[in-house]
């Protein structure tokens, strides 16, 4: 099965927005979205792997980037 965990949209810009527009906006998923049920014998992580992943399966691990600051320009 193929999917993302990041997709994108168009969002409206109107011709009176006081601000700069967002030309693209972004959002992830999770991956159990994508698996209606949980199967037998997913493969599992170490507790070691799980407690850092926040999950036992990588079947459902979701990496979080955060994005906060990205693009921003700094007044050095």
């Amino acid at each position: 099965m193929n999917f993302t965990q990041e997709k994108s949209y168009t969002p409206f810009i109107g011709p009176f927005d006081p601000c700069p527009p967002i030309l693209i906006k972004t959002y992830s998923t999770p991956p159990h979205l994508y698996m209606p049920f949980q199967p037998p014998n997913l493969p599992q992580f170490s507790p070691q792997e799980a407690l850092r992943h926040g999950t036992l399966w990588p079947a459902l691990y979701s990496p979080y980037e955060s994005r906060w600051g990205k693009g921003r320009q700094t007044n050095e």
